[in-house]
């Protein structure tokens, strides 16, 4: 019996509802957030994510401005940018698209941003909140990998979770939010990555597995446990067929017959990403009181 589908597209639709809710509230107090979206280059993986945030900051009332830079800006003149952007009181958030050009340094950019502002979650300080099990803007996928979990009712607690990806974006946090103690967490989470011996070996053992490495199909089921939930972070573009297409980083075909519940690509973390960016940036303007 094939895997049920968990549609993060109806999630996210949920969830963007209680935003909108959130920010007709904030506007009755004089309060209308706004988030400035920062765009370098033109890349057109990077202009297609942009303009997905600009149509739901739009549905669920939330002020977008975009910044429009070219791919051979200064280091400096970014930063001048953010700080202009931290000193308006207009704006609640600030997010700058990755991936930026290789001689920008991404970590100063992050770190540029003020912490009240970081609705992405990667500055250190809230990185470091995050850790802590402390209230901080939690990064977009992996919360919206928790709600969907909590919303879809799967059970974490004292469950084995293998995340098999270790970046600062998706995996570490992920991991973190996942062992916190928590309604929504209280997991034993083993995280794995491009060096790690027999990967197989541990996802195997993953009442709920989560793919997040950035390579196509990477996840076969024989490397999944009879039963699993299996969550798909991966967003890769292939060419089958003559044809573009995006593929995750699970073989969904396959993997479907052998786990339990299984999110697609598209229509599972990706539109839960956006929503949960909605949600910071609801939440910043909610602390800013202006």
């Amino acid at each position: 019996m094939a895997a049920s589908l968990i549609d993060g597209k109806l999630i996210a639709a949920q969830i963007r509802e209680e935003v909108a809710a959130q920010v007709s509230a904030l506007e009755k107090e004089g309060i209308h957030p706004c988030l400035a979206v920062i765009l370098v280059g033109d890349d057109p993986a990077s202009r297609t994510y942009v303009a997905a945030k600009r149509k739901a900051s739009q549905e669920v009332g939330i002020r977008s401005i975009q910044h429009l830079l070219a791919k051979d800006v200064a280091e400096a003149g970014l930063m001048d940018l953010i700080e202009q952007l931290n000193q308006d009181p207009g704006v609640h958030g600030i997010l700058v698209q990755l991936p930026l050009p290789p001689h920008i340094n991404e970590y100063n950019i992050i770190a540029a941003i003020s912490p009240p502002k970081d609705v992405d979650g990667f500055h250190p300080y809230n990185a470091g909140r995050l850790i802590a099990g402390l209230d901080t803007f939690i990064p977009c996928t992996p919360f919206g990998v928790l709600q969907m979990i909590s919303k879809s009712g799967i059970e974490t607690s004292g469950k084995h979770v293998v995340i098999v990806g270790r970046s600062n974006i998706v995996g570490k946090p992920l991991m973190n939010l996942l062992v916190q103690k928590s309604d929504a967490a209280n997991a034993t989470v083993t995280l794995c990555h491009s060096r790690t011996s027999d990967i197989k070996a541990h996802t195997q053992q993953g009442d709920i597995l989560i793919a997040a490495i950035g390579q196509a199909r990477f996840i076969t089921a024989d490397m999944v446990k009879p039963g699993a939930v299996v969550i798909d972070v991966g967003i890769n573009r292939v060419e089958e067929q003559g044809k573009a297409c995006l593929v995750g980083d699970v073989d969904f075909e396959e993997v479907r017959k052998v786990a339990s519940r299984i999110t697609p690509v598209p229509g599972g973390v990706g539109p839960m990403t956006v929503a949960m960016l909605m949600q910071n940036v609801a939440k910043a303007a909610g602390m800013s009181g202006s």
